[in-house]
């Protein structure tokens, strides 16, 4: 399934960003293209703060500095045939504390943004459960609960052959609304039509080299990408029968489309509001001919896939033999504790013992859900020597010493 890729490997670049942008007071007008941009939604009041455009690492993906400010490395769309409509580029920035809790975030961004270019801040923030998904910001990010941790990102995009995008600088403030917006309901789960990733030796939309008999999972939003070399967005995956199942983070963006987080309910969902929640865009024009049987870039949907898995998670983890239907738990959408796979892909099971049938597969990095503990079979991992058996919200089992860290609380004995 062709997914929108950015496939230029990142440079390390450290050049000083001189913050030139005129912030303005109120929501301006967007001017005609080719002209400089200043998108802003702020108020007086507030923790601001500017983010480092300065450095681009690892955990970028195909954006360089120059001179002029934060650009596409490569504006050439990527990926296999048929070829995505526009090229893609992603700067993240290191998580902000703030000084006091707020549930909104907003950004003013300051870009020369020609015809074809678009230029978006996002952001996402810090709950006990873990991270909210990302949210645009130039219209203002509000959180259903206040979160004491914000990470932004810049996401460039060019169509093929046109020009790039110029970012000067965001500005973000993070403050208080009187309302927050609802979300959704805890731990959702849809059944989904799957399709193998394959891909070995390219690049992921986060920057990871697929490797083979990977184990990741793509969504066909940017909300749920997770940053490389974690699992802030994970799902986990199940063959219809329950039979087989894995706990897989969110490392790429597809298939089809690119802003279809059809999991969320119309009032949050960034595209195709029409649609019912649950429902992918993909599946409504298979199916249905929605859209004229089109995907966002206007290509001819041949599938209705809405999850990519890739070929560890297909193969080994859901032992699928071809594409199928299967349920998919977005993890992110539910609370309580979480632990943090940290070595695997490790091995779920029916019970507290190797002894026990394996169930499926826990990725390395993917965040799984933890209802209680267990004491069982003795097991020596990379976190030491432990009798404790994590059970999973599904009833399944693995060993504490695979789970790097627990994060929302601490784990109850059963």
């Amino acid at each position: 399934m062709s997914r929108l890729h950015c496939r230029t490997r990142s440079l390390a670049l450290v050049v000083p960003l001189a913050l030139a942008a005129t912030l303005l007071p109120a929501a301006s007008q967007t001017p005609a293209a080719g002209s400089p941009l200043t998108r802003t939604a702020a108020a007086p009041g507030g923790e601001r703060w500017n983010a480092d455009l300065s450095v681009v690492d690892r955990d970028d993906v195909n954006v360089r500095r120059t001179a002029a400010g934060l650009r596409l490395r490569e504006a050439r769309p990527a990926g296999r045939s048929p070829r995505s409509a526009v090229a893609e580029g992603m700067l993240l920035s290191a998580p902000r504390t703030l000084s006091r809790p707020a549930n909104r975030v907003r950004a003013q961004v300051s870009a020369h943004t020609p015809a074809g270019a678009t230029v978006e801040a996002q952001v996402r923030g810090w709950r006990v459960s873990g991270w909210t998904e990302w949210r645009t910001a130039t219209a203002g990010a509000v959180f259903d609960h206040p979160v004491s941790r914000v990470q932004s990102r810049v996401v460039l995009t060019a169509t093929a052959g046109g020009a790039t995008a110029t970012v000067r600088g965001v500005q973000l403030t993070a403050d208080t609304a009187a309302a927050a917006v609802a979300v959704a309901t805890p731990g959702l789960t849809y059944r989904v039509y799957a399709t193998r990733i394959g891909l070995v030796g390219q690049q992921t939309a986060n920057g990871r080299t697929v490797q083979p008999r990977d184990h990741f999972v793509a969504l066909p939003s940017r909300r749920s990408l997770s940053p490389l070399n974690s699992g802030d967005y994970s799902v986990r995956v199940c063959t219809t029968s329950g039979s087989r199942c894995e706990y897989a983070p969110v490392w790429d963006v597809g298939p089809w489309n690119t802003r279809d987080d059809y999991w969320n309910p119309s009032a949050v969902r960034e595209n195709w509001k029409i649609l019912g929640q649950g429902r992918p865009e993909a599946q409504a024009a298979y199916q249905s001919g929605f859209n004229g049987g089109r995907d966002q870039f206007g290509r001819t949907v041949l599938n209705p896939a809405a999850v990519d898995l890739a070929d560890g998670t297909f193969w080994d983890g859901l032992q699928l033999t071809t594409n199928a239907w299967v349920d998919v738990a977005y993890l992110w959408t539910g609370g309580g504790l979480r632990g943090v796979v940290g070595d695997g892909p490790l091995t779920i099971r029916t019970g507290a013992s190797t002894s026990y049938p394996s169930r499926g597969l826990a990725a390395r990095f993917a965040n799984v859900p933890i209802q209680c503990y267990v004491t069982g079979q003795s097991v020596a991992g990379p976190y030491g020597t432990t009798t404790r058996w994590d059970r999973l919200a599904t009833g399944q089992y693995v060993s504490h010493a695979y789970i790097s860290v627990v994060y929302g609380g601490v784990v109850p004995v059963c």
